[in-house]
């Protein structure tokens, strides 16, 4: 399969492109940086350079493509949400998906699959409520956010090309994305869950999100919103309580909510209120999850012989 691939560089997408490859398709990674892209990627992956924001040369790359992934914008809790901010989350989520739906509108052999990221974002706080794929959209920046990121890439839907929603949780792994962030207290003997501690965390372990994204590359039935998030749930202090089991460290020392929420201002907020979203397509669909709850998931990622993630 010829894959086109937005985001190949990052979290995600470096491990995505290593598994494609393995799996025997020819990838096309689209990067500001083509040599730096080159030189982490290897030679079986095909850098090219486009800006996210302009027309260009890039577009070639499209033609004949079997499916593009799309799996742009910058990361949404690495910075305090100012005005500037904001506007580069969005930026990067719906110019840019805006920009390679309309490249793909002028091939005239255009993709037949657009997988495209989303959040969990897009239901708001749930409180306990289990949300799934029909859940309606909740309310605040990242539902705003996700629902026009959403809304550019399904303007493919137009010209017949299949598009999958992939809304995700928090991906966990070592060596990028929330995890990492956690880890220093933890390690100091002084970790602890935000309180109120009940909010929940709806997970997903990186080898179950680069599976369910391969998996519905190969499920032609399968569009629209796809939770990519592991059934298992779980709250703030489940969360902690498992953390520190596995790292062998207590979990003793709650952070106060109204301290982020001095700290980090409307991003503190996100991380004292919950979302309990059920995977409920990829259940009913015959997707299998290698880490459906979390312990395992856990284990797996600070088991020193498990080799590369």
């Amino acid at each position: 399969m010829r894959i086109v691939l937005n985001g190949g560089t990052g979290f995600i997408g470096q491990a995505l492109c290593l598994s494609l490859v393995q799996d025997g398709h020819h990838v096309t990674v689209l990067t500001r940086n083509a040599r730096s892209a080159a030189q982490l990627l290897g030679p079986l992956v095909t850098a090219v350079e486009w800006t996210g924001r302009d027309a260009g040369s890039w577009e070639h790359s499209l033609e004949g493509a079997d499916a593009v992934i799309n799996l742009a914008g910058a990361p949404i809790a690495d910075a305090r949400w100012t005005d500037a901010r904001k506007t580069l989350l969005k930026d990067s989520r719906v110019l840019t998906t805006r920009l390679l739906v309309e490249a793909m509108s002028r091939r005239s052999s255009k993709p037949g699959t657009l997988i495209s990221a989303s959040g969990i974002g897009y239901y708001g706080a749930s409180d306990d409520r289990v949300l799934n794929e029909s859940a309606p959209r909740g309310r605040g920046f990242l539902a705003d956010l996700c629902l026009a990121w959403e809304g550019e890439a399904l303007r493919a839907m137009a010209f017949e090309t299949r598009v999958v929603l992939l809304r995700t949780g928090m991906v966990l792994e070592q060596n990028g994305g929330a995890l990492p962030k956690m880890l220093l207290p933890f390690r100091l003997f002084m970790g602890g869950p935000i309180k109120p501690g009940t909010q929940w965390i709806s997970w997903i372990h990186r080898r179950d999100h680069i599976g369910m994204i391969q998996w519905a590359l190969a499920t032609p039935g399968l569009s629209g919103p796809l939770n990519a998030v592991a059934p298992g749930a779980v709250t703030v202090a489940q969360f902690c309580n498992l953390l520190g089991r596995v790292l062998r460290r207590p979990s003793w020392l709650p952070v106060p909510g109204l301290m982020l929420k001095i700290l980090l201002g409307e991003l503190g907020t996100l991380m004292t209120t919950g979302q309990r979203i059920y995977p409920a397509k990829a259940l009913s669909d015959g997707y299998v999850f290698q880490y459906p709850t979390l312990e395992p998931a856990l284990q797996a990622i600070f088991t020193k012989d498990q080799g590369s993630h």
